[in-house]
């Protein structure tokens, strides 16, 4: 089993930024994607960004402009660098790795921005 481990969860102010990391703890076969879903309370699960195998972004337009992923795969890592962050982007954060024939979750790390 693959093990996904995040770090650089916090608490922040607003205008305020972060970086999240998540590294994988095997080498990964069949990668389709790498990305970071954020979930608040009482919201569903959302799609904050992704970077396919073949270099494609996406991000959610609440983020567009603000937020930056990017991959190290010699590490075997994906960033998500959070600019400006609102209070709204309080949530938790979780790394997902889509492989196939099964995708990986990390734990999820705790974003706290202050208003």
């Amino acid at each position: 089993q693959v093990q996904l481990v995040e770090s650089g969860g916090g608490l922040v102010q607003t205008g305020g930024s972060l970086r999240l990391s998540c590294a994988a703890s095997r080498i990964i076969i069949n990668n389709k994607s790498m990305g970071w879903y954020r979930q608040a309370p009482g919201k569903q699960r959302e799609l904050v960004a992704s970077i396919t195998n073949g270099g494609g972004i996406t991000y959610a337009d609440s983020v567009k402009g603000r937020f930056t992923i990017s991959r190290d795969n010699a590490k075997r890592t994906v960033y998500l660098q959070m600019n400006s962050l609102k209070p709204e982007d309080t949530a938790v954060y979780v790394c997902n790795v889509e492989t196939w024939p099964k995708n990986y979750w990390g734990q999820g790390t705790q974003v706290t921005v202050s208003s």
